[in-house]
């Protein structure tokens, strides 16, 4: 992602969680996954391969998005106010304009 889109993924993000559409960390994103609450995954840009090989395989039996922002881990715990690097998006409206976002870059 360029910063262009990072800044308005941030933006996005922030947002969301201020609407309380969110749900953080891996565990917690996978169990919204699972219980089909969840419309897409944002992960940190700096996530490894294998935490997002992990969310790719649960995402993808769900036909759930998962998209890898640019966004450090340190910079995600800025605006949530925990450490993360997986974030489910419970929203499909705020899903779908995160999905835009990254499009945008293809």
């Amino acid at each position: 992602m360029n910063s262009e889109q990072t800044k308005k993924t941030a933006n996005l993000l922030t947002v969301c969680i201020k609407a309380g559409k969110t749900v953080l960390g891996f565990d917690a994103a996978v169990e919204a996954v699972k219980s089909k609450n969840a419309y897409c995954v944002l992960t940190a840009g700096d996530i490894s391969e294998k935490t997002l090989k992990e969310a790719a395989f649960f995402c993808g039996k769900s036909g759930i998005p998962v998209i890898r922002t640019g966004i450090s881990k340190s910079e995600m715990s800025v605006y949530t106010g925990r450490t993360t690097a997986v974030i489910a998006v419970c929203d499909k409206g705020f899903a779908d304009g995160f999905k835009k976002i990254a499009d945008a870059e293809k």
